[in-house]
């Protein structure tokens, strides 16, 4: 794969797309502004991920020698100016959108998406739990941005209130994964002196994290079908992911091992996927 396509994470960058086309579907909404949208969150989460790589670089060099800067498939001053160059295009792309709903909110969350990845990857990646929020926060603010645009443009209060609940589940169960995946990189947080949940506090007690927010998330999935919002197809197929996430709480509890964090791992994302599909089978 080509470094520069392989350095904004297309894998990542997916889910965050999924999130605005859920709202779509949800919505039934495919109008101008929302694909502008799409395009705003596809540079603004490919530029994050990209800066990330540049403050990561040491890091990178003891737990992801593979990727495409420390690998030296591209240099530090290229990968910065890379990251720039996606932020701008979706400030742009910001100013876009806001022409053509007459309504700020969007761009501000454009601007504070931005700001908010540059000091996660610059300085509060290293803050525990700090860190791990602020990832959840970007991935429920694809949720609240597309829902907005959605709601201002259909005159819509129950789709923003949609977006918020989406939001929220996906802020709860990203942090259980990112707490996950900061247990697999123990190793080398240690040595660059990164202070990430599992170096405070140790694997075991932060897998009790990971399940309780695992747990929270299974309680809090049923509450749009007992609201009326989703229809009965959404509770069979969001028990396919409860199953998911519960069973990836059990791995962890059983093992702190970094193969048990990352097969965890796996099966959240697998899990939020699933969700996903609920939430726009659901909505029909």
């Amino acid at each position: 794969m080509n470094p520069y396509i392989n350095i904004i994470r297309p894998g990542n960058v997916m889910m965050a797309l999924v999130a605005v086309i859920l709202m779509a579907i949800i919505a039934n909404y495919y109008k101008i502004p929302l694909i502008l949208g799409l395009i705003a969150v596809f540079f603004v989460m490919s530029g994050g991920n990209v800066i990330n790589d540049y403050f990561d670089y040491n890091i990178d060099l003891i737990n992801r020698p593979d990727r495409p800067i420390p690998s030296g498939k591209i240099t530090l001053k290229n990968a910065r100016n890379y990251a720039y160059i996606l932020f701008i295009i979706a400030i742009f792309i910001g100013i876009l959108i806001t022409y053509f709903i007459k309504d700020l909110i969007p761009f501000l969350i454009i601007l504070f998406s931005i700001a908010i990845l540059y000091l996660y990857a610059y300085k509060f990646k290293g803050t525990v739990l700090v860190g791990n929020f602020i990832v959840g926060l970007l991935t429920a603010l694809c949720f609240v941005f597309s829902g907005y645009i959605i709601g201002i443009q259909l005159n819509s209060n129950e789709i923003m209130f949609i977006s918020l609940f989406l939001g929220l589940f996906a802020l709860i169960m990203t942090m259980a994964r990112e707490i996950t995946k900061d247990m697999e990189d123990i190793v080398g947080d240690e040595k660059e002196n990164i202070k990430t949940l599992p170096i405070l506090i140790g694997l075991k007690k932060s897998s009790y994290g990971v399940i309780f927010l695992i747990i929270l998330d299974c309680i809090l999935s049923p509450v749009v079908y007992f609201l009326g919002i989703f229809n009965i197809y959404y509770i069979l197929i969001i028990a396919i992911a409860i199953l998911l996430f519960l069973y990836g709480a059990f791995i962890i509890f059983k093992s702190q091992s970094n193969v048990s964090c990352n097969k965890t791992s796996k099966f959240l994302k697998i899990g939020m996927l699933i969700s996903f599909i609920a939430f726009a089978i659901g909505s029909f």
